[in-house]
């Protein structure tokens, strides 16, 4: 496994690298479809696009339509394509069959170089597919990440899976998902640790100084995201019953952005629509999300993306799951695996509000996920490989073509 060393933010672009070998920018396709996507892909699509070394094409696939137009602007992402995939309640396998036949129209009509996805979405696996049948190499950012439990998260733990036995860059977020993809035979060679995208996209947003926070009250606030499949229907209206139960004291404001899937609305907003401590919105851009991240005490979450951004804002993290694919998280402290039992949840929450050395040692452990300049590293080393596989005056065809043949 590689880890490279990198200048400090800010530091001038640095030459281009397949200019001094006599080649052409690469053609970098980058593929997303959902609002996480969008926030981790965001620092790689910006550092492509101020390298001399890339010139990128930028492809949503469409699926998670209105959380991820709301935030492409305010991202300073421009997409060069949308496939616009998605309808109502689909299913996984018509989105999967339509996906891979409108990429593969996508890559076919662009020529990349190579092809960048990020996590385990359905749109990560088809863009990962779809090269794989066109002969594109690809780089996976955010690799590595695995939970042991095929259907759990369903269908992302397949997807991480699949997408890994087609992936040439193995661009992993921590040491821990850098060993795990060699102890599952992935060639030390292709494995990365570059830190996590989502803390450069953390940093650039509250560089800014946007966003404004959604809660309504002075009172100690518990931000909760509930989504996951596998915690919808009577999962969730017993999830629901206990943050109710939460909303009974009365130095909390539970704030909890409804997600737009129909499944997860119908349980969410007839359960707590009602309560004076409760506050539902539509979800939240980016930038809004994040100061109500900053300006909430605790964090409950089935997510994914939440359980890296929360440590780096030294906020504790309960995770409202049987498994989490960010052991790393847990094993410093900084977030607990409590379940999906509504007592249990009860219980941890009301430890965490109740006991302030609790409360401090889980806020003041490490985040494990990075410095801010992973995309700076992903970057380099995609130029560099490109670099090093063509002789002086080779046309970057034939460097692609050596990149293919080391997957």
């Amino acid at each position: 496994m590689s880890h490279l060393p990198l200048p400090p933010l800010g530091t001038p672009t640095t030459p281009s690298r397949l200019q001094h070998h006599g080649l052409r920018p690469l053609h970098a396709a980058v593929i997303l479809g959902t609002r996480p996507e969008a926030v981790k892909l965001a620092p790689v699509a910006r550092a492509l696009d101020d390298s001399e070394d890339f010139a990128p094409v930028l492809v949503n696939t469409g699926q998670h339509r209105e959380m991820t137009d709301q935030m492409l602007d305010r991202l300073e992402l421009t997409p060069h394509h949308d496939l616009g995939v998605m309808t109502h309640r689909q299913q996984l396998s018509d989105l999967t069959a339509l996906l891979v036949g409108k990429l593969g129209e996508v890559l076919r009509a662009e020529g990349p170089d190579l092809v960048i996805v990020q996590g385990d979405t359905t749109s990560t696996l088809c863009g990962a597919l779809a090269a794989f049948y066109e002969r594109i190499p690809v780089a996976h950012v955010e690799a590595g990440l695995r939970s042991g439990v095929l259907d759990n998260p369903f269908p992302e733990e397949l997807n991480r899976l699949l997408v890994t036995r087609l992936t040439r860059w193995h661009f992993a977020p921590t040491e821990c998902a850098g060993t795990r993809l060699k102890s599952e035979g992935v060639p030390a060679d292709n494995i990365h640790v570059t830190g996590n995208t989502v803390i450069d996209n953390l940093l650039w947003t509250q560089s800014r100084g946007v966003g404004r926070s959604a809660f309504r009250t002075p009172r100690r606030g518990i931000l909760v995201t509930l989504h996951r499949r596998e915690n919808q229907g009577d999962q969730m209206r017993a999830m629901a019953a206990t943050l109710l139960r939460l909303a009974h004291r009365n130095d909390v404001e539970i704030l909890l952005p409804v997600h737009r899937s129909p499944a997860v609305r119908e349980v969410l907003l007839t359960s707590l629509g009602n309560h004076p401590h409760i506050t539902l919105t539509e979800p939240l851009d980016y930038f809004d999300f994040t100061a109500s991240l900053a300006a909430s005490e605790i964090v409950l979450t089935d997510s994914g993306g939440v359980q890296e951004e929360a440590p780096s804002l030294d906020k504790p993290v309960l995770v409202l799951r049987t498994t989490t694919e960010r052991p790393e998280v847990v094993s410093t402290g900084a977030a607990r695996l409590v379940g999906t039992d509504p007592d249990a949840i009860h219980t941890a929450t009301n430890a965490l509000l109740d006991d302030p050395a609790l409360y401090r040692s889980m806020a003041d452990a490490r985040s494990p996920f990075g410095d801010g300049c992973a995309a700076q590293r992903i970057v380099t080393r995609l130029a560099e490989d490109f670099a090093s596989a063509s002789p002086a005056g080779c046309a970057v065809g034939a460097a692609t073509g050596d990149i293919l043949a080391q997957r």
